[in-house]
């Protein structure tokens, strides 16, 4: 299956510059997810089988963005379509998951389709919720890192499709702080700058539903590098403190 998603992917190379960049983007990250999750699952202590077919999910859950980039040269649902049902139709077309199992090849195409819903559909069994969870916090953990990366590298080595398209200044919303402090999940219509995006961001941690996804952030150090590329004013620096006692008291008991 790895064999494959290179093949698959190296489809999709460009000698356009731009476009080679946003491509070599999405196989970096799926690699990382997927070493996110084996991370989690093992920390979860899932037996061999469990953790092969979440790396498996892991994989393929952006399978989809391939050819969604190549048709609309933009990784943003809204503006093209749904990567998470694209990827299912293109695992099903190219028969990727024929070898394995009907309940397991079942349980890859769930996590891959509903992988980024805004939130996981209640009609979902235990098994497919676990599943959800699993890719949703690996997914948001590399999420971090990306762009975390876009922000420290020059405006000319950074892939496009990741720019979200509001303005680098120094505002942000006041929703968005308090969402922080409600601790709730800020929603992308509230952005308005950078430091909007910043702020959502960090109000992932409170989807976050395992203990291990919350310590591989710290362990990578993505919560402090993006608390310092935000304004040091006091009302973000007292929304940082409520985060941060959320994570302690998540953790306490480790």
């Amino acid at each position: 299956m790895k064999q494959w998603f290179s093949r698959f992917t190296r489809t999709f190379y460009s000698d356009n510059k731009e476009d080679q960049k946003n491509i070599a983007l999405k196989v970096e990250h799926s690699h990382n997810v997927c070493l996110n999750m084996i991370a989690i699952a093992k920390g979860l202590s899932l037996d061999n089988n469990g953790i092969r077919l979440a790396e498996t999910a892991a994989l393929f859950h952006d399978v989809g963005r391939f050819p969604q980039y190549a048709e609309y040269k933009t990784f943003r649902d809204a503006d093209s379509k749904n990567h998470g049902l694209l990827g299912v139709k293109t695992l099903i077309q190219e028969k990727v998951l024929q070898a394995l199992p009907g309940h397991e090849r079942a349980l890859i195409l769930n996590t891959v389709k509903f992988h980024n819903a805004y939130a996981i559909p209640s009609r979902q069994g235990l098994e497919e919720i676990f599943f959800l969870k699993l890719i949703r916090d690996a997914d948001k953990v590399d999420i971090f890192r990306v762009f975390i990366e876009y922000y420290d590298s020059p405006a000319e080595q950074r892939a496009s499709a990741t720019a979200f398209g509001v303005p680098d200044t120094p505002e942000y919303s006041r929703e968005m702080l308090s969402c922080l402090a409600r601790k709730q999940i800020a929603s992308y219509s509230q952005i308005e700058t950078e430091n909007d995006f910043k702020l959502m961001k960090l109000s992932w941690v409170y989807d976050l539903h395992f203990d291990e996804s919350i310590r591989l952030l710290l362990n990578k150090n993505y919560i402090d590098i993006l608390i310092r590329k935000l304004p040091q004013t006091d009302e973000i620096q007292s929304a940082m403190v409520i985060l941060n006692e959320y994570i302690e008291e998540r953790l306490a008991g480790d």
